[in-house]
Parts: structure tokens; C-alpha cells; sequence
């Protein structure tokens, strides 16, 4: 799986508005927080605004909060704000893409792979990130040794 900078930085800017609370916290305190520029993280907010996942308020007391609980916020929520959906194959859905003859198995593998990204992604939530309680099944996969080795040769 590949996450792209922008789906990154949206992370973790949710995770420090889920760790803040109620109080609106301006770009420039995520964005140091976080070392990101602030000026990409504004445009990747209002992407999540428009998802309804944040809100802004204006004036001096202004900055970005949650627009939902961070425990009704997904980590899939978040990279579809600004990502689109979770797996694509050539920017097209998995069961929109056709294989024939030897390769024709691909497509499942494809919509497995999805749903096994779903299986993770939709579980976790902001909450559960800016607490540092993870699901105790991603704290088992994540404990397997092997997770943390890609076995690709450099």
C-alpha cells in the first residue's frame, strides 16, 4: 500500500485535532506540531472541510476542530477526503477493471486486497490514534516481526 504525502499529512493533522479536543487549533500550531508546510495543510483541510470531517471558525480565536466525535472518524474516512477511494487499479475501481485469460484472477486479488485495507482502515479510528489505544487486532499484526520487514531487496 502506498500513502501519498497528502493522505499522510491529513493523518496526522486529524490526529492532533482529535488529541486537542474541543478547541479550535489554528494551521500554523498543526503544522509545526506535525513539521508540515502550513500552507499544504491548509489546502488538504479544506478538502477535509468539504468531507465534513472538519470545521473552520474564523477570528482570533479561530482554527480547525472536528466536525464529528474522533471516535466516529475513521483513518478511511480521512484518506478518502482527500485521496478518493481506499484501492484503485489505474485510478479505476477494482470491480471496474478486467483481466482475461491468464490474469483473470487479478480482479479478485484486487478487491481483496481492498477489503482487507477496509478490514483495517475503517476500524481504527482518530481517537483510537491520538490515544495510542489501537484495536487488538492491529496491535497483532503490527507485533508480528515480519510485518516490520517489507522483504523487498533494496
Amino acid at each position: 500500500m502506498r500513502l501519498s504525502a497528502r493522505v499522510d499529512y491529513a493523518l496526522r493533522a486529524a490526529a492532533e485535532l482529535a488529541a486537542a479536543g474541543e478547541g479550535p487549533t489554528t494551521v500554523g500550531e498543526l503544522a509545526k506540531g506535525q513539521e508540515m508546510p502550513p500552507k499544504y495543510l491548509e489546502n488538504i483541510l479544506l478538502q477535509m472541510r468539504r468531507a465534513g470531517l472538519v470545521r473552520g471558525q474564523r477570528g482570533p480565536e479561530g482554527g480547525y476542530v472536528l466536525a464529528r466525535p474522533a471516535d466516529q472518524i475513521s483513518l478511511a474516512d480521512v484518506i478518502r477526503a482527500v485521496d478518493g477511494p481506499l484501492a484503485n487499479v489505474r485510478g479505476e475501481r477494482p470491480e471496474h477493471v478486467g483481466y482475461t485469460g491468464a490474469a483473470e484472477a487479478l480482479q479478485r486479488v484486487w478487491i481483496a486486497l481492498r477489503a482487507s485495507e477496509r478490514a483495517i482502515l475503517e476500524e481504527v479510528t482518530l481517537e483510537q490514534i491520538a490515544k495510542g489505544e489501537l484495536p487488538e487486532r492491529v496491535v497483532d499484526l503490527a507485533s508480528d516481526p515480519s510485518a516490520w520487514n517489507s522483504h523487498t531487496p533494496v
